[in-house]
């Protein structure tokens, strides 16, 4: 029995168990997550790659470098129904996040001020409310060479463009 989270596409095609718990949810409003996802964020919860699987089928790859490193980014997405699952990354090998829409149950990891993190929040959508306590930063939350970037905290609800 696997202690992670299951997830899949809209057709059933591409199924994949993340077989462990989030090492840390990523909200992200940089323009790469906002076409992923059609919306103003990607809610985005990172696990260790040796852990997660594709338990059924193989997703296609759609790899572009991104615009804020020149890294690749590779999505991984249902070939049938076209549903975004995953992505990896150049930069961090070791990692892996998913569109937290479809897992089974998206209400089973919730990202919480001790949890999460929220970057590229310069790019967020003018009126964005960024809750109070959690980690922001401007961009990415450690350099190029991995050193962290110290966020930024609010003590109240912070509204960004004002």
């Amino acid at each position: 029995m696997s202690i992670g989270h299951a997830g899949r596409c809209h057709c059933g095609n591409v199924v994949y168990d993340t077989g462990s718990a989030p090492l840390w949810v990523t909200i992200c409003y940089c323009r790469f997550c906002q076409r992923a996802t059609g919306s103003d964020r990607m809610i985005e919860p990172i696990f260790e790659h040796d852990t997660f699987d594709f338990t059924k089928g193989h997703p296609a790859v759609f790899t572009l470098a991104s615009e804020g490193r020149g890294k690749a980014v590779h999505v991984h997405f249902c070939s049938t129904c076209g549903t975004k699952l995953a992505l990896t990354f150049e930069r961090w090998p070791d990692r892996l996040g998913i569109y937290i829409g479809t897992l089974d149950d998206p209400t089973s990891i919730v990202a919480t001020p001790k949890n999460s993190k929220h970057v590229f929040v310069r790019e967020a959508r003018p009126g964005t409310i960024l809750p109070p306590g959690v980690k922001t930063y401007d961009s990415h939350a450690t350099e190029n060479d991995g050193t962290p970037i110290a966020p930024t905290l609010y003590g109240s609800p912070h509204v960004t463009g004002q």
